[in-house]
Parts: structure tokens; C-alpha cells; sequence
């Protein structure tokens, strides 16, 4: 069978299991629809979480950006791996033992306030559609790849399937299906890196292909890369032109806005107790190592691949010597191109201009020795998903990788979805706005709000394509994480003197200020030049998160103590058992 075939066996024996999970595990009562009835086995929850954390930006985005940023891009590798650390050791037990369904709730009952609760909702419902804009991205990226269509189409298509089973099963089907995404998703991200590092390296360990020499050469692989690429004009594969400070900045965003993402702090609250929920951090660590080891590895082959396709670089004496000449034509006519490149021009999201009407592809960078303008444009989100093509991998081996990378989008989508869905339905209108209203009528607003939510991620997906990668999309929602709810959270478990005027006043400054810079840098026009202390708008989060901390500590100590039995619940909730659930 060839790959399309395989795509669709796949896709469609996968998208079954999905639904039928979504069936099997539909949610009957509010606390099956938000927190699964926290009943969920440590390891099931792991795996969930693993699945709900190795979003469309892990699976097919990361591992773009690092073939093409090389040391730049480990940004969000290092980023997100030590954020999750943070998350699972400093907080994530603590708000398991608080007992809550949502983030806002912990919010709004810490701070024993509905104003709090109604910011917490406005910062959780920025986040949450800035993050999903880059998943729906990746949808459209991964169903255009899949089926040959525009990106656009995509989107669509992604938002009918993600709506199916997020408004019927809620937390408790969303929790089963991303079990079954797991499993997808790794092994689609695994076994063709296998393949490709034994045709580059001859070693079966991605891992160590990464650092080992090419195939019948004494030639490390990371060297040859770097060779290739500089005598293409690019910069050296491990090296950068950010700035130590900026890659710091952004690596903390990542790191600590994970620390304040809702949807994956909610995981937490569908286990029994906190030590179920330390026991599934550990367990989501282990599964989550699997890809994020895998990633660079991926991104260096993927790289190399791609070259060789389009120029490729022969060896004819030493590491300093290579002649670059065309491997590929593409004319006017009907000369043939790379069958892979076919594949991926009907999406819209790679491009060759002939710019000097040679009819031969060129792919240069800015510094070219030979003087020739770069031709061939691709969306560097392609790159996982295309990797097995361009490596001509066998048909069973790309169609498994559609179905990872679409079970990648759509599980982090359904998680995000659930946060807006229960900040709309639980936070603001129960527990606000309509006091008195039953089970029955919240899970009703609930699938709503949903429905809702689906619509409005299509159309930020759609929107997304012009900011920029799916990776850099979603480092936005990190910083505004980073900046309105961690220090909210962080300090309302660890400092029972923190008290309502602070966190509000907190909350405000970090949404507001975070926005406002990613807002003028990104879509008004500001030039890099102007970035405060050189720090990018991906890494502006974690300075205003100190800006949020120091003035949400300085407005406590101007405003009322908490009261006592606040306080006295502070304190409870880090004792490990004083406040089940």
C-alpha cells in the first residue's frame, strides 16, 4: 500500500478508538465532566498528562524550530522540560490537596473573593485561547498534510473531530482518549527517528545518532551539519543570534509559565489525593522524557534531510570542502520534482519562487558565498511530518506519523477546552454570577461553552498562521502564564500573609503588561530594536512575573491580613493528607 493508504488506515483506526472512548466514557454528572470523578489511577494520569503536555508545539513544532534555529531553538526544549519539573515538585500536590476543579476556583477560594475569581477567569481564558490558537495551527498543518488539502480546510476538519469528543466526554473521556494519544503519538514520533538516525549514523538509538559520527565517515553528524549549512550561508547549527539573556528570559517564560497553565494544573485535580498526584508527576516526567530526548535528534536529521533534497552538499576531501550543486530540478514544465515536495505544496505551507529563472531550486541563507537568493520557503511546522518522506521512509511509516501528529493537536486542544469550558460554566457562572443554578444546568452551560470554544479556536487557528510557528504561538500563553497566575498561585500556597488586593492587583499587572509588549512587538509594528533589555516578546513573561510578585507582596503588606481561617487553610494544605478530597 502506498503512504496514503496508510495515512487513512491509521488515521481512521485511531480516530475510532478515540470516539469510541469518548462514547464508552461519557460524562454523566459536572465532577466526571471536569475532574473525572477524581478517580483516576496515577499512572492512567500520567500518561494523560503526558499526552495533554506534548501538544502539536512539542510533536511537530519544537523539533522544526531546533532543525532550523539549531542551538536557538533548544530554547523550548529546555523550557518546557524544566518547567514541567517545577510544576510537578512545587505545586501541583498542593492544589490537588486544596481539593478544587479549576484554577480559578483555588483563585477565587484562597483569595476569598469573586472579583479574584472573575480575573483569574479573564487571565486563564487569555491563556488558554492563545495556547489553543497554536494546537488548532497544528491541526490544520497535520489534516492539510494528511489529506492534500489548504491549511484552512484543515482547521475545520480538526474542529468538527475535536468537538465530537471534548463536548460529549469531557475531563472523563478526554482523560481516556489522551491515554490512547500517548500511545500513538510516541510511537509515531519514535520509531521513524529509529529509522532515519540507522540510514544517517548506523546507530538505532536517536539519542545517540545525535552525537555519533555519519554512516561510513569519521565525520561527527552535528559537524557535517554545521559544514553544510555554513557553506550555505546560514549560521553555524549550534550557534545562535539571540542573546545569552534573551535565551535565559524565554527559557524561564517557558519554565515557570508552565507552573501557572491551567490546563495541565487541572490533570492534577482528577486524582485522589496529593500523593496519587506527586506519584503521576512522576510517572508523566518518565513519559514525557521519551520525546523530549528524542527531539533533538529529530530536528538535526530532519535539518540534514532537507538539504540533501533540495542541495546537496558532496563530499569530496575534508570537513572544509564541500561543493554545493543541485540534487533536485523543478522547471516551468514538466520536469519532475521531489515527490515529497508535492506532497506539501498543495497545503500552502512550502513554496519555491524561481527567482532567477533557472528553474533550479535554491536553498541559501542570508550570508550565501555563491550570491544566489534563497527560492524554496518551507513552514518549518512541516518538518516531523515531512521527515519521513523526504527520508523515503516506507508508506506504513508516514501514515503512523499523520496519526501521531493529529493525536499531538487534538489531545492538548481538548485539555485547553475543557479549562475555558469549566472557567465559563463553573467559575464565573455558578460560582458567580448564578449562584443557585443545579448539576444539571452547569453541565448543560458546560457543553455549551464547549461547543463555543471550538468555534473561536478554529478561527484563532486560522489567525495563528500569521503569527508566526505553532512553538512560538504557544510561548506567548507561557509568558502571560508566567506573569498573571503563577505568582498568584506560587504565593497563595506558600505565603498565607497574601491576601485578596495583592493577588488581584498581581493578576492585573502581569495579564496586562505581558499582553500589551507582545501586542506593540508583534502586531503594531515594534522593531526588535526597541525590546526592553533586549529580551524578546516569547521571554518578556518572566521579567514581568517579578514585576507581578514584588507588587502583589507590596499591596498585601499595604492592605488587610487574610483572615484567620484562610490562613489556617493555607497551612493545611501543605500538610499531605489534612484536607482530602
Amino acid at each position: 500500500m502506498d503512504q496514503t493508504i496508510w495515512s487513512y488506515v491509521f488515521v481512521s483506526l485511531t480516530f475510532s478508538v478515540y470516539i469510541g472512548i469518548a462514547l464508552w466514557s461519557r460524562a454523566g454528572s459536572t465532577e466526571d465532566f471536569y475532574v473525572a470523578g477524581h478517580d483516576v489511577h496515577p499512572i492512567v494520569n500520567g500518561m494523560a498528562t503526558a499526552a495533554d503536555w506534548m501538544s502539536a508545539a512539542s510533536f511537530l513544532s519544537m523539533a522544526g524550530l531546533i532543525a532550523f534555529l539549531g542551538y536557538g531553538g533548544s530554547v523550548y526544549l529546555m523550557g518546557w522540560t524544566g518547567g514541567y519539573v517545577l510544576l510537578a515538585l512545587l505545586l501541583a500536590p498542593f492544589l490537588r490537596e486544596f481539593g478544587k476543579f479549576t484554577v480559578p476556583d483555588f483563585i477565587g477560594d484562597r483569595y476569598y473573593s469573586s472579583f479574584a475569581r472573575i480575573v483569574a477567569v479573564l487571565c486563564a481564558l487569555m491563556i488558554s485561547f492563545t495556547y489553543i490558537a497554536g494546537q488548532m495551527k497544528g491541526v490544520g498543518v497535520a489534516f492539510s498534510g494528511f489529506l492534500g488539502i489548504p491549511f484552512e480546510a484543515g482547521i475545520l476538519i480538526g474542529m468538527v473531530i475535536v468537538f465530537f469528543y471534548a463536548v460529549l466526554g469531557g475531563m472523563k473521556g478526554i482523560t481516556y482518549t489522551q491515554v490512547a494519544q500517548y500511545c500513538v503519538l510516541i510511537f509515531a514520533y519514535t520509531v521513524p527517528a529509529i529509522f532515519i538516525s540507522i540510514i544517517i549514523t548506523n546507530n538505532p538509538v536517536p539519542q545517540l545518532g545525535f552525537i555519533s559520527n555519519v554512516k561510513g565517515t569519521d565525520i561527527a553528524m552535528l559537524d557535517k551539519l554545521n559544514t553544510v549549512v555554513t557553506d550555505l550561508g546560514f549560521l553555524e547549527y549550534t550557534s545562535t543570534n539571540k542573546s545569552m539573556f534573551d535565551v535565559f528570559c524565554i527559557t524561564a517564560a517557558l519554565m515557570f509559565g508552565t507552573a501557572g497553565l491551567p490546563h495541565v494544573i487541572i490533570r492534577f485535580f482528577t486524582v485522589k489525593s496529593a500523593k496519587a498526584a506527586r506519584v503521576s508527576a512522576g510517572w508523566a516526567l518518565v513519559f514525557i522524557a521519551l520525546l523530549y530526548t528524542t527531539a533533538p535528534a529529530v530536528g538535526a536529521f530532519a535539518r540534514l534531510n532537507f538539504i540533501d533534497t533540495i542541495n546537496e552538499a558532496v563530499y569530496i576531501g575534508d570537513t572544509e570542502n564541500y561543493e554545493i550543486r543541485a540534487a533536485e530540478i523543478i522547471s516551468l514544465g514538466d520536469n519532475p520534482v521531489p515527490q515529497w515536495y508535492k506532497s506539501w505544496e498543495k497545503t500552502g505551507l512550502l513554496k519555491f519562487e524561481d527567482k532567477n529563472g533557472d528553474g533550479i531550486m535554491q536553498y541559501r541563507g542570508p550570508n550565501a558565498p555563491d550570491g544566489l537568493e534563497n527560492e524554496v520557503n518551507p513552514n518549518r511546522d512541516i518538518f516531523v511530518l515531512a521527515n519521513p518522506e523526504i527520508a523515503r521512509l516506507p508508506g506504513w511509516v508516514i501514515g503512523l506519523v499523520v496519526a501521531g501528529g493529529l493525536a499531538a493537536a487534538l489531545s492538548t486542544a481538548a485539555g485547553l477546552l475543557m479549562v475555558i469550558s469549566s472557567a465559563i460554566s463553573h467559575d464565573l457562572c455558578r460560582r458567580t454570577l448564578f449562584p443557585k443554578m443545579n448539576d444539571v444546568a452547569e453541565l448543560r452551560v458546560a457543553r455549551f461553552s464547549a461547543a463555543g470554544a471550538v468555534l473561536c479556536a478554529g478561527l484563532l487557528g486560522l489567525f495563528a498562521s500569521q503569527l508566526g510557528f505553532v512553538a512560538q504561538v504557544v510561548a506567548f500563553a507561557f509568558g502571560l502564564a508566567a506573569a498573571s497566575l503563577f505568582p498568584v498561585i506560587f504565593l497563595g500556597v506558600f505565603w498565607k500573609r497574601m491576601n485578596k488586593e495583592g493577588a488581584v492587583s498581581s493578576m492585573l499587572f502581569g495579564l496586562v503588561s505581558t499582553l500589551s509588549y507582545i501586542i506593540y512587538f508583534k502586531f503594531l509594528g515594534g522593531s526588535q530594536a526597541g525590546w526592553w533589555f533586549g529580551v524578546s516578546p516569547e521571554g518578556i513573561g518572566f521579567l514581568f512575573m517579578w514585576g507581578a510578585l514584588v507588587l502583589g507582596i507590596i499591596v498585601s503588606l499595604a492592605t488587610p491580613s487574610p483572615p484567620q481561617s484562610v490562613q489556617d487553610l493555607v497551612e493545611r494544605i501543605r500538610v499531605p493528607g489534612a484536607n482530602q478530597t
